[in-house]
């Protein structure tokens, strides 16, 4: 891997490259995309992954003291537990946004997490799930009818967990992009045209988010891009 933006440089230090700034709360969302914008490959964004965008999306939950996601990524990508990291005595949580909980309790995401999966949901969702969910993890509520996103973070920043990493999925980011609280977006672009109805990393609510692009790292002709908020 080589840096080619802001400078060129072989082989950088990854957990320095995406390193969080000190002394602030941080929500940095990361995706990877096809060079026509598309969000996923037959479903799966896992299609238009590549090795450097593997050892990439190890870093970024190496750093984060949180990983948000979506109740559909979660069930569309299989997820289960985060894996401890070089240099960490716990791995981060799994946050997961539900309003309907529609979630597999019975999963390892749940039965087997050495960090407790933490839930956020609404008032609106069902009390019997929510009951269920509380056997099995944290549970958040975070608004009445739906998951409102700025209490959502506010909620885990209370609980000290300021670092949040953000996988998705496209309609997760668009409601945080919204809610003006996306601070960074780390985008692989993978050299890659596949056209037909997948979303793109944004899918929603519209958003008008200016950013700056701090750095890009390229390998195999996958690019790494990294934008901060202007």
């Amino acid at each position: 891997m080589r840096r080619i933006h802001p400078d060129t440089h072989d082989d950088p230090d990854l957990a320095q490259a995406y390193a969080y700034p000190e002394g602030r709360p941080w929500l940095r969302v990361n995706m990877v995309a096809s060079a026509d914008g598309a969000a996923w490959l037959k479903g799966l964004s896992g299609g238009l992954s590549s090795k450097g965008d593997r050892r990439v999306f190890g870093v970024l939950r190496g750093l984060a003291d949180v990983i948000l996601a979506g109740a559909a990524t979660v069930r569309t990508e299989g997820y289960g537990p985060a894996k401890r990291r070089p240099g960490r005595q716990v791995p981060p949580p799994i946050a997961v946004i539900t309003r309907r909980l529609d979630l597999d309790l019975g999963s390892p995401l749940f039965t087997e997490a050495e960090s407790p999966t933490i839930v956020i949901t609404c008032e609106a969702a069902p009390a019997d799930r929510r009951a269920a969910a509380g056997r099995q993890a944290e549970v958040i509520l975070a608004g009445a009818d739906r998951v409102d996103m700025a209490l959502a973070v506010r909620a885990l920043r209370e609980r000290g967990l300021d670092r949040i990493l953000c996988e998705g999925g496209p309609r997760l980011n668009a409601q945080l992009a919204a809610a003006d609280l996306i601070d960074e977006l780390c985008l692989s672009v993978s050299p890659l045209l596949v056209g037909g109805t997948a979303a793109r990393i944004l899918n929603g609510e519209s958003a008008n988010v200016g950013l700056t692009l701090a750095q890009v790292l390229e390998e195999d002709g996958v690019l790494f891009n990294r934008y901060v908020r202007e």
